[in-house]
Order: structure tokens, then C-alpha cells, then sequence
């Protein structure tokens, strides 16, 4: 498999879909939509909505009925990096290669554009929910484990305790919590959301939900590692913040040989937990190594 062009043409065809979800730029708001628009248009890689439809297809469903979940999942996570890297935050000035949003709108336009993103979404999904009676049910399934993973329980959670944990020394059982909260819960919301409205049964969920907690977490342990030596111009962000904000990472607690090795055993595990699928997983493997050999 080319998984290069895999990504690029799901990629594609995930933005082609998203054009018709974001709100038309006019109206006394349209500063808003405007702030809302740029960072919506950044790029990026588009993993959480390519995995809620990649998940739907997996087990049987039809990816159409996925598109507004997705396009609401990209959403809320466009929001959680508009707010991340507000001064008060990571205070970041650059994403996705572009200068960050406040640095372009002013942190009260930004702010308001991340709200507006995070309500949004939920707008799509309830529209979405409500236009098809009979599966409502199915559609509020779905909607809840976006929501959950959002939330106070999940990447919110995660946030607060990583503000929390700045300039201090924290065991494994804290970052665990904050990388499987901050970035896992979206990844296993968006896989479980998928996996949901394509009609999976409960073991089909199980073993969707194993691979998702492990890619979760080894994504974030391969962030972690590229923030020491990854390369500015190929990310697209600033590196080196977290060292900057003194922050507690799988490399400053093990180093880096031993965090490579903690993420290759965690993206080992995600494909045996879907290797019941056969060649219906096989892109979702392909995309596993492909979160633990991102450049170094």
C-alpha cells in the first residue's frame, strides 16, 4: 500500500466534504467566520476525521452517513489548538506553518473563534441526528462519544492537568493521564464515533477502542519525542516549547531511545488488536506504523 497517497487522497476528499460544512463568511459576524476559516483551512493532517471514517467503513457502514461527524470532530479539534496556543496556554505563534489564530484575529477574536468552532460542531451533529429519525438513536451514540472525549472527562481534563503540571516533576500515572486524556480521547472518540454509526457490533467496538488507546498514546509519546528533534520546517509548529515550559514529557521521565521503544510496543498492539478485520484493517495498520515513523 502507498499510504502517502492513501492519506493525501482521504485527505482530498475529507476537505472536498468540509467546504460544504463551514459557515459562508458574511453577516455582522463575519469577522468570526472569517477567524474560524483560517484555521479550519490551516491543513494539518486530518487524522481524527479520516479515522471516524475510515472506522465507519471498517466495519460495514457507508462513510456519507460519517462525513458531518467528521467534519464536527475536525472542528472541535481545530478549537482545542486555537485555545492551546493562546499566550495564557502554550503560547505559541505558529500551526500548521501559519501564524497562530490570535496572532492574526487578536486572542479575543480567537477565543471566540475556537467557541464558535466547538458549538458549531454540535450543530452539524444534532442537524445531522435529527434529519434521520430512525437512527437517531445510532447518531446520539455518536454524538455522545465525541462529546465525552471532548469533555471535562476526557481532552478538557487532560488540559487542566497539563496546565497544572507545568514547572513540576510528575510520575508516569499523571502524564499517562494527561496524553491519554489531552490527544488519545479525541482519537478513540473519533474511532469509536465511526465504528458506531457503521453498525458494529459490541466485540467489532472492543477491538476498535484496544487500537484506538494505543495509537492515541503513542502518538503523543511520538509528539513528545518530536519536540526534542523533530524538524520546524516539516512539522509546521515551533519545537522545543515543551522543554521551554518546563514541561514533564515521556522523554524527560525514560529518554528517547526508551520512549521509541515504548511507542513502537504500543502501535505493535494496536494491529494485533484489529488483525480479526484482515485485509479490511490493513489501512489502518499501514497508518499505525506510520504515527510511530513519523521523522525523528
Amino acid at each position: 500500500m502507498n499510504l502517502k497517497k492513501e492519506l493525501n487522497d482521504k485527505k482530498e476528499y475529507f476537505e472536498k466534504e468540509l467546504e460544504n460544512y463551514i459557515p459562508k463568511i458574511q453577516g455582522y459576524q463575519k469577522t468570526l467566520f472569517e477567524a474560524m476559516k483560517y484555521s479550519l483551512d490551516a491543513g494539518g493532517k486530518r487524522l481524527r476525521p479520516i479515522l471516524l471514517m475510515e472506522s465507519t467503513s471498517l466495519v460495514g457502514g457507508n462513510i456519507e452517513d460519517a462525513i458531518p461527524f467528521a467534519c464536527a470532530i475536525e472542528m472541535i479539534h481545530t478549537y482545542s489548538l486555537i485555545h492551546d496556543d493562546l499566550p495564557a496556554m502554550d503560547d505559541d505563534d505558529l500551526r500548521r506553518g501559519k501564524p497562530t489564530n490570535h496572532k492574526v484575529f487578536g486572542e479575543g477574536i480567537a477565543i471566540l473563534a475556537g467557541d464558535g468552532l466547538l458549538n458549531y460542531a454540535f450543530e452539524l451533529m444534532i442537524k445531522h441526528s435529527l434529519k434521520y429519525e430512525k437512527e437517531s438513536y445510532k447518531y446520539l451514540k455518536a454524538m455522545n462519544e465525541i462529546a465525552k472525549a471532548a469533555g471535562v472527562y476526557g481532552m478538557i481534563a487532560g488540559q487542566v492537568v497539563d496546565l497544572e503540571s507545568e514547572n513540576k516533576k510528575i510520575d508516569k500515572e499523571t502524564l499517562d493521564f494527561i496524553h491519554t486524556n489531552k490527544t488519545s480521547a479525541m482519537i478513540v472518540g473519533a474511532l469509536r464515533a465511526g465504528a458506531i454509526i457503521g453498525g458494529a457490533d459490541e466485540k467489532q467496538l472492543e477491538n476498535i477502542t484496544t487500537y484506538a488507546n494505543n495509537i492515541g498514546l503513542g502518538f503523543q509519546i511520538v509528539d513528545d519525542i518530536l519536540d526534542i528533534v523533530g524538524d520546524e520546517s516539516k512539522l509546521g509548529k515551533n519545537v522545543g516549547s515543551d522543554l521551554e515550559n518546563n514541561k514533564s514529557t515521556y522523554p524527560s521521565l525514560f529518554g528517547l531511545e526508551e520512549s521509541k521503544k515504548i511507542a513502537k510496543k504500543l502501535i505493535d498492539d494496536a494491529k494485533n488488536s484489529i488483525s480479526s478485520f484482515e485485509d479490511k484493517g490493513e489501512f489502518l495498520k499501514y497508518l499505525a506504523d506510520y504515527i510511530v515513523d513519523r521523522e525523528y
